[in-house]
């Protein structure tokens, strides 16, 4: 039978993995887009949308980002 592991310190068992589930950190840059951002991480300007909801405690409107904004790059 697998060893239970306690939950590291300072979080719950229960917790959602928000931040924690991403490694990646992208930092808006003047001129940039969501579908911009994609392309350079991804490859694929087109799955933009995977960022978007990576960020959704965030942002409301994928193509209002700002300056200096830290998105999650899941």
């Amino acid at each position: 039978m697998p060893e239970k592991i306690p939950p590291a310190k300072g979080t719950t068992p229960d917790a959602a993995p928000a931040a924690s589930a991403y490694t990646q950190w992208y930092e808006v840059k003047k001129g940039d887009t969501l579908w911009k951002i994609a392309k350079e991480v991804y490859g694929d300007g087109s799955l933009y949308p995977e960022i978007f909801k990576a960020n959704q405690d965030t942002l409301s409107d994928p193509d209002k980002i700002q300056v200096g904004q830290k998105l999650r790059i899941p």
